[in-house]
C-alpha cells in the first residue's frame, strides 16, 4: 500500500514538473505599446499588443495563464486572489491558445474581453516604461517578464530572435506580430544559413550524419545481399547432391507403399491397393462416355483378303514329284 502511494505521488510530482517545464518554454516575444497604423483586431481597431512564443518543439496550451502590467503583484505577502485581481487571465475558449512547436499568439492589451478571447484588460501607458509579466496558472510562479521602454508610434520592443535573451527596438517596417521575429524578405537561404550557423558546426554535423547514414545503409544492403547469395548457392548445391535425390525418391516410394497397404487392410487384398474412389471414377467416366456416345464403335467384322494356295484345293490327280 505504501509503495502504491509513493508511486502515485512520484507520478503526480513528475507530471507537475513536466507541466512547469513546458510553461517555461513560453516567452514574451514582442510588445507594441503605441499601435497607430499597425495590427488591427477583428473590429478594425488598433490596441497595444504583446506576442507570446512557444520556443520548444512540443505543444503547450497557454490558457489559464496570466498577463499583468501591475508591479504590485511582486509583493509576496499578497494572497492568490489578491494577485489574480491585478492580472488578466488568458481565456480557454479559443483553439489558438494551444501553441504547437515554434508557434505564436498575439494578445491585445488595454482592451475589453467582450471583444474576444485575445483581448485582455491589462493596462498600458504608452508614455511611460511598461513592465509586463507572464504568470503561470497558479498566479504565483512568474514565467517571464520584461520592461518595455517608451516607444515611438508603431515601433515594437522584441527579442532579437524567438526566445533570445537580447531585446531590441524594431522600426515599424520590421514589426512581426504572430510570426518569427528575425525575418528579412530579401534574405537568401545562404545568408540565412550563415546567420544561423556562422561557424559551420551545424552544416558539418548534418553533412557527416548524412554520409554515415548512407554508408550504414550500404553496409546493411550488401551484407544482406551477401547472406542471400551464399544461401542461394548452398541450396543449389544441395539440390544437385545425389543422396538427396535418392532420399526424396525413397520417401515417395515409402509413402505410396504405405498408402496401398492401408487400402488393402481396409478394403481387402482383392483391391490391389487401389482406392475405391479410383474404380468409381473410372466406371463413372465410362458411363459418361457411353451416354455421350463417344465410346469406340466396333463393326465386329474382320476383313481378310483371300489368297489362293494349294492347301485348300483337293487334288484330282496325284501330284508327281
Amino acid at each position: 500500500m505504501k509503495r502504491t502511494g509513493l508511486l502515485l505521488c512520484a507520478m503526480f510530482l513528475s507530471s507537475v514538473a513536466m507541466l512547469a517545464q513546458g510553461a517555461r518554454n513560453i516567452k514574451i516575444n514582442e510588445v507594441q505599446t503605441k499601435n497607430t497604423a499597425g495590427l488591427l483586431d477583428s473590429y478594425g481597431q488598433r490596441d497595444a499588443w504583446l506576442e507570446l512564443a512557444n520556443t520548444a518543439y512540443s505543444t503547450y496550451d497557454v490558457r489559464g495563464m496570466y498577463i499583468t502590467t501591475d508591479r504590485r503583484v511582486l509583493d509576496k505577502s499578497l494572497t492568490v486572489p489578491q494577485r489574480i485581481s491585478m492580472m488578466s487571465c488568458i481565456p480557454n475558449n479559443d483553439e489558438r491558445t494551444t501553441l504547437s512547436a515554434r508557434k505564436h499568439i498575439v494578445l491585445f492589451l488595454n482592451s475589453n474581453p467582450s471583444k474576444g478571447t485575445q483581448h485582455l484588460t491589462a493596462k498600458v501607458d504608452s508614455d511611460k516604461p511598461l513592465w509586463i509579466a507572464l504568470y503561470d496558472g497558479n498566479a504565483i510562479d512568474i514565467i517571464d517578464s520584461v520592461t518595455v521602454p517608451v516607444l515611438a508610434d508603431d515601433q515594437s520592443y522584441a527579442r532579437e530572435k524567438d526566445g533570445a535573451a537580447v531585446w531590441q527596438v524594431k522600426s515599424k517596417d520590421s514589426v512581426t506580430p504572430g510570426i518569427e521575429n528575425y525575418i528579412h524578405v530579401n534574405e537568401t537561404k545562404i545568408a540565412k544559413l550563415k546567420r544561423e550557423d556562422p561557424h559551420g558546426f551545424g552544416i558539418t554535423v548534418l553533412s557527416m550524419g548524412i554520409v554515415f547514414c548512407c554508408l550504414a545503409l550500404l553496409y546493411v544492403f550488401f551484407r544482406l545481399l551477401g547472406i542471400f547469395m551464399s544461401h542461394k548457392e548452398a541450396l543449389a548445391k544441395a539440390a544437385k547432391m545425389q543422396p538427396i535425390k535418392t532420399a526424396v525418391k525413397t520417401g515417395e516410394i515409402i509413402a505410396e507403399t504405405g498408402h496401398k497397404t492401408k487400402v488393402i487392410l481396409t478394403d481387402g487384398i482383392q483391391t490391389g491397393g487401389i482406392d475405391k474412389e479410383i474404380y468409381i471414377a473410372v466406371i463413372a467416366m465410362a458411363l459418361k462416355q457411353y451416354e455421350d456416345d463417344v465410346h469406340d464403335i466396333e463393326s465386329n467384322v474382320i476383313t481378310i483378303k483371300p489368297r489362293q494356295t494349294y492347301w485348300n484345293v483337293l487334288p484330282e490327280e496325284p501330284i508327281m514329284p
